[in-house]
């Protein structure tokens, strides 16, 4: 969610970058893993998988991710926050789960095409939870793709989640809508306000914990992390 992506590919993919790079990094921190099974959620062109492939100047000082990709971004920090000066574990498996086939493959998953599957994104989230290493941390991501499901189909993805950690420890990292991501915290905001909460919840067989850690507005290029 940040300023300048140098590269092909829209606005509204790229700029989760700078969201999405501390809120993982974050979730990795909280349970100590080493690797992680990165799982995107409900965007065809599923470039949040490449969040750890790109480079995030924040406006406090603070750059996170990779200072040699083509790829470089910026992000305004406000009301005096601070992202977390953590770097993400390696990402050792990419998984999309989409309704629909990308029209094209983005030049920084080309050469490392992640592991696609096609159809009922709530459904499939089993199959694609499977397919992450037991050794490494599931993290699903969510951006502003939850809104596209029906209302009463928005808890179902949760249960999907819960049901997924009886047997591992399962994160979602999230930058929805306020109100939109079930079990996140609106923190007295109003719906349909133009912001994004960006959530992290953690499942791990019957315990839960799940934060609110940020508001972001302009898809990301502006920043209020609290936590």
């Amino acid at each position: 969610m940040a300023g300048t992506a140098r590269r092909g590919g829209t606005t509204d993919e790229t700029g989760r970058y700078a969201v999405l790079y501390p809120a993982l990094a974050e979730a990795a921190h909280r349970v100590g893993a080493t690797a992680i099974g990165l799982i995107d959620v409900g965007r065809p062109a599923a470039l949040n998988l490449c969040v750890d492939r790109v480079g995030i100047t924040y406006s406090d000082g603070v750059f996170l991710g990779d200072p040699d990709s083509p790829v470089q971004e910026s992000c305004s920090i406000v009301h005096g926050g601070a992202v977390p000066d953590r770097t993400m574990p390696p990402v050792v498996r990419r998984v999309a789960v989409t309704r629909h086939r990308p029209d094209v493959e983005d030049a920084l998953l080309a050469e490392d095409p992640p592991v696609r599957f096609y159809g009922d994104v709530v459904e499939l989230l089993s199959e694609a939870i499977a397919a992450v290493p037991e050794d490494a941390l599931v993290v699903v991501t969510t951006t502003r793709a939850l809104s596209r499901l029906p209302i009463p189909r928005r808890p179902s993805f949760v249960d999907r989640l819960r049901e997924a950690a009886t047997g591992r420890t399962v994160a979602w990292v999230s930058a929805e809508g306020v109100g939109v991501a079930p079990s996140v915290p609106t923190l007295g905001d109003r719906p349909a306000s133009g912001h994004s909460i960006v959530g992290i919840a953690l499942y791990e067989g019957a315990e839960h914990r799940v934060d609110a850690v940020a508001r972001c507005w302009s898809r990301g290029r502006i920043l209020d992390w609290f936590h």
